[in-house]
């Protein structure tokens, strides 16, 4: 072939990979692509492109010029044997007319093709070796040349870039696993939990009142059931992925939230949620389930720690944002003093507020109550568009 004409051939085939490899193609088409590629220039009847873990076993064997039948009828992939772990274990280029008169040649498995010329060049990503291209079998010569080894190198650059990107995808979603992870602990924690919580406090109640007051006894236990119930719906729905507020308007859901944490704790609650509709609707979705969830985990703490006879939840909607604020006039706390391991209430409610832009301060004291006040910005028109 004229030498001008297969440079022409290699910047395309180059240029085809790259444009596969910038669209973010899997990365099995986008190297399968690559070695069809090499074999096609370099002119070999058989090529192949094997990436290797960290203790040099081949995980990836990708093949051009074997058909599917003869790759079935092979079996299992190579395990790095031979010449193949030659030049995993060197990271060096290998020319080699004759595969069955190379020393370190292991033979071929049945059903595999005759194969007598070898070209083997290693893939790296930064400096390390990731895989390797082989290539066998040259047509209309004894065995590759320096121009094939060229070529080859070439496109192991290309395909070292594909790897890596592979590598950080996984990356990414591994931490966006973590990122999940940690949201769902969150709303278990904030939502479900806090609810089964209010639900127990119930029942402990109920049991001192069997012997003095055993309709009042039944009444609670049947309201516990029923909440135990609502509860499971939750779950259902967190599972599938949305808030278990869904299907509710915001007032309702803060209030309905609220009125169970509270429910047999002898805290009086006063809800004032006029603001929650235009809120509602000028929040986006996101922001208006964490802030059901900062309440959440605001309100079961009155619950539990403040010893309250009376709280207040209000929402209130501004020119340029809303406004959430829970008071109670309880015990108060010292907010500056640091929570040992396992204590998430207020971390959460700080993480959750700056995770949609918003500001949160912590107002108490001991003996002084505790309010806290959650700030969120309205999003202008033209964001939302």
């Amino acid at each position: 072939m004229d030498t001008s004409l297969k440079s022409d051939r290699a910047l395309y085939q180059l240029d085809r990979a790259t444009r596969a490899i910038a669209g973010e193609l899997d990365v099995e088409r986008v190297l399968q692509q690559i070695v069809d590629s090499v074999r096609d220039l370099v002119g070999a009847r058989y090529a192949a492109l094997g990436t290797f873990d960290a203790s040099g076993r081949i995980e990836r064997f990708i093949t051009s010029g074997i058909s599917d039948e003869v790759r079935r009828q092979i079996g299992p992939l190579p395990q790095g044997h031979g010449l193949l772990g030659t030049i995993i274990r060197d990271g060096v280029t290998l020319r080699v007319p004759d595969i069955s008169r190379h020393p370190d040649s292991y033979g071929f498995p049945p059903h595999h093709p005759p194969m007598r010329s070898l070209l083997g060049v290693p893939i790296r990503v930064s400096a390390e070796i990731v895989g390797n291209f082989y290539l066998t079998e040259k047509v209309g010569a004894d065995a590759f040349g320096d121009d094939d080894q060229e070529l080859v190198e070439m496109f192991a650059v290309h395909a070292g870039i594909a790897i890596q990107n592979a590598r950080l995808h996984l990356e990414v979603q591994s931490l966006a696993i973590v990122g999940e992870r940690l949201r769902i602990s969150r709303d278990l924690h904030d939502g479900i939990i806090q609810s089964i919580y209010a639900v127990s406090l119930s029942l402990e109640e109920a049991l001192e009142l069997f012997d003095s007051e055993p309709a009042a006894a039944t009444d609670r236990v049947d309201r516990a059931i029923d909440r135990l119930h609502t509860t499971i719906s939750d779950i259902r729905t967190f599972i599938v992925g949305l808030g278990p507020e869904t299907g509710t308007g915001l007032g309702e859901a803060l209030d309905g939230m609220a009125r169970e944490l509270l429910g047999g704790t002898g805290v009086a609650l006063d809800a004032q949620l006029e603001g929650a509709a235009e809120v509602e609707r000028r929040l986006p979705a996101e922001a208006v389930h964490e802030l059901v969830q900062i309440a959440r985990e605001a309100m079961s703490n009155v619950g539990r720690h403040s010893g309250a006879s009376r709280a207040e939840l209000r929402l209130a909607a501004t020119p340029g944002g809303a406004t959430l604020t829970i008071s109670d006039d309880g015990v108060g706390f010292d907010v500056d003093r640091k929570l040992g391991a396992g204590h998430f209430g207020l971390a959460n409610l700080r993480d959750r507020a700056a995770a949609i832009s918003g500001t949160l301060s912590i107002e108490s004291g001991a003996g002084s109550g505790t309010r806290i006040i959650v700030a969120l910005p309205f999003e202008s028109p033209e964001r939302r568009q």
